[in-house]
């Protein structure tokens, strides 16, 4: 009788012991279901993966009910290319922070983004980031948003200040004329070979749209005050302001102050170029490179001598877009505004030299002693909120293609007027977009 007893005790306790593990079996299984899961992709250069990397990984512990998983883009001749294969493999990400905005037509119309203003919180949020005529910038043809403003590369002159001074110019010139002057100081043979060797400066002539991006474009948005390409779905560059920009580029290789070659090496390192049209990304090449004794300066892209007004430049903006095949765009926003919060700004500053879209950026104490450190950023940071992206269409490549040959035969070989040359260009843009209507 006593071992029956025991036996069914025995029994007894390894029912209420399985049972017990069932549920709490049953309870982890549900607490893990209950675990929003993102992916995130970031840009493959190495500094960016290593920020998101640190990013992601604070978020995770301070979110164990949201965990986001970190791929970088996979290989592909572009990220563009990337995302829109992704699109139609329904493969996306949930949130990607490397958004060109000229590619936003390519990703609305295909419907792969989520529209951010649905978010109650989402223009007030921006507003108190970033200048409301700068979030404007980035309004899609809709009326809508599906990009945050989140970093910027302007586009300025780094000048030497050596060669600046041995050529008696007291000052970074402003204006068009200013620069013309400058170049013909500068510009000489330092050899007497009979040969120039020192130029003002220098610009890669090959008719590829991406390298109006750094003379034609920056130039064009300062002497426009601001303007992109198109006026709403428009046309808009066939302006006088674009005429100004082709006749400073004639001039300078008329004049043969910008030379007909291709360097090997970087010319303005050698002291060959006395300026050159860069952004931020540069500034730690030339500290790592720069030989003892040089000096350089960061000044706003020339403007033509009537202008008057702040002086707007090329930005080179990357964004963050939520894609449409999330399941969780609440959760995708809320990981969204911590890549954009305060610290994650200044870590983006830190590990990528490139500038957040943030207001007082350059005087609020958090940054302080970053810019202390690295004072020639501060000249970035301070034409940040003065910037412009480029238009979200889908035959944007194409269109400074046509800018690009037209640049090719105004500017650098002088075969026909900067009149004649924005015009074609103009019309040629006009023949693109009504042939992608069809």
């Amino acid at each position: 009788m006593t071992c029956n007893k025991t036996i069914a005790v025995i029994f007894l306790l390894f029912t209420v012991i399985d049972v017990s593990c069932e549920r709490k079996q049953t309870t982890q299984i549900k607490d893990e279901q209950d675990v929003v899961q993102l992916t995130y992709w970031c840009a493959s250069n190495q500094d960016e993966i290593n920020l998101a990397k640190e990013l992601v990984n604070e978020w995770n512990a301070g979110y164990p009910k949201i965990q986001v998983v970190l791929q970088p883009v996979p290989a592909s001749q572009s990220s563009e290319e990337a995302l829109l294969a992704a699109i139609a493999g329904k493969t996306t990400p949930d949130v990607w922070s490397n958004m060109w905005p000229g590619a936003m037509d390519d990703f609305t119309s295909s419907g792969g983004l989520v529209r951010l203003d649905q978010f109650p919180d989402f223009i007030e949020y921006m507003q108190k980031r970033m200048p409301g005529e700068l979030l404007e910038s980035f309004r899609s043809s809709d009326s809508h948003y599906y990009q945050i403003p989140w970093k910027t590369n302007p586009i300025m002159v780094m000048y030497n200040k050596k060669m600046f001074r041995e050529a008696g110019i007291a000052r970074p010139p402003r204006t068009y004329s200013e620069y013309l002057v400058a170049a013909e100081k500068i510009t000489k043979d330092t050899n007497g070979d009979g040969r120039i060797d020192r130029w003002m400066g220098y610009r890669d002539i090959r008719p590829i749209w991406w390298q109006r991006l750094f003379d034609y474009y920056p130039l064009y948005i300062a002497a426009s005050g601001g303007m992109t390409l198109f006026n709403g779905s428009e046309i808009a560059f066939a302006n006088e302001a674009s005429v100004k920009v082709f006749q400073f580029f004639n001039e300078l290789y008329r004049h043969g102050y910008y030379p007909l070659t291709t360097f090997q090496g970087d010319a303005f390192l050698a002291e060959q170029v006395a300026t050159q049209f860069t952004g931020p990304w540069n500034v730690i090449h030339v500290e790592n490179f720069k030989i003892p004794g040089f000096e350089y300066g960061i000044s706003p892209i020339p403007v033509p001598d009537d202008y008057n007004g702040p002086v707007y430049t090329y930005g080179d903006h990357k964004n963050i877009s939520i894609f449409s095949t999330t399941k969780y765009p609440e959760a995708a926003w809320q990981f969204a505004k911590f890549l954009i919060s305060a610290r994650a700004d200044l870590r983006l500053l830190e590990i990528c030299s490139q500038i957040p879209l943030r207001k007082n950026l350059t005087v609020d104490s958090l940054y302080r002693k970053y810019f202390q450190e690295n004072p020639m950023m501060m000249q970035f940071a301070e034409q940040a909120l003065y910037t412009r992206g480029v238009d979200g269409s889908s035959v944007l490549k194409e269109i400074f293609d046509a800018i690009s040959q037209e640049y090719e035969i105004c500017a650098v070989y002088n075969k026909r007027t900067p009149q004649e040359a924005i015009a074609n260009a103009a019309k040629r843009a006009q023949i693109i977009i009504e042939w992608n209507r069809k």
